[in-house]
């Protein structure tokens, strides 16, 4: 019989108290740095070309590629990775779930430890263009390097390889030692077009739950900005 699930202290609720998106800074539409279709076709290209020799191609997620793919696959599994962690270390977020006046933190695979996840599958027949379109996702803007790697996923049915979105300790947008009082304040108050940071956290935490995963470091930061979104957030 499975366990029932935790009772977050963020709930549907606090989220909903979070001020929404409104006015037009920090839309992603029009700005002249986003990538071309010849760099997306070429960092797919890239990808493929590393691809394992029995043809399968997994992607690692560990975030809201859980909740929200945006791609077609076949088959998914929980993993584990070794070596990489979650962590709130990639900002400041001016466009999806944040803007210039309220800038948020987003989740990033870091060095060290270990992090469960999810892997999915890809279809064979196209696996290409499926992988150009979560390309399209994790890289909106024009970066010096591909935010991307293959990565070795333990899994109940054995060992495979997988693409992963780790971030890059020499990244600008990389911030590292970022107290935990600042990444709670983030939390509670940055929104963007695609919604906002809460509601970011609320639905990772949750889904991570549904499938067993009990992340303690996302577990901690929820309960934190349940409080202060309920205390009153200050705005940025």
């Amino acid at each position: 019989m499975p366990k029932p699930r935790r009772r977050m202290s963020l709930t549907p609720e606090l989220v909903a108290r979070v001020p929404p998106f409104s006015g037009e800074s920090g839309r992603l539409a029009g700005r002249s740095d986003r990538p071309t279709d010849a760099d997306y076709d070429l960092a797919t290209a890239s990808l493929l070309a590393d691809a394992p020799a029995d043809g399968d191609i997994w992607i690692f997620a560990y975030g809201s590629l859980i909740w929200n793919p945006e791609f077609d696959f076949v088959e998914e599994r929980l993993g584990t990775v070794a070596g990489w962690h979650r962590s709130f270390c990639l900002g400041w977020v001016r466009i999806y779930r944040g803007t210039p006046e309220r800038p948020g933190i987003m989740l990033a695979l870091d060095r060290g430890g270990s992090c469960r996840g999810v892997v999915f599958r890809l279809p064979a027949d196209t696996a290409a263009e499926n992988l150009n379109r979560i390309m399209r996702r994790e890289m909106p803007i024009k970066r010096p390097t591909l935010p991307t790697r293959w990565v070795t996923v333990r899994t109940d049915q054995g060992a495979l390889r997988a693409i992963a979105f780790p971030i890059s300790r020499k990244s600008e947008a990389y911030l590292p030692g970022l107290s935990e009082d600042a990444v709670v304040n983030a939390l509670a108050t940055a929104a963007g077009e695609r919604g906002s940071m809460a509601e970011y956290l609320h639905s990772t935490v949750s889904h991570l739950e549904d499938r067993g995963i009990h992340d303690s470091y996302l577990w901690r930061l929820q309960d934190l900005v349940a409080k202060r979104i309920a205390a009153g957030a200050p705005a940025g």
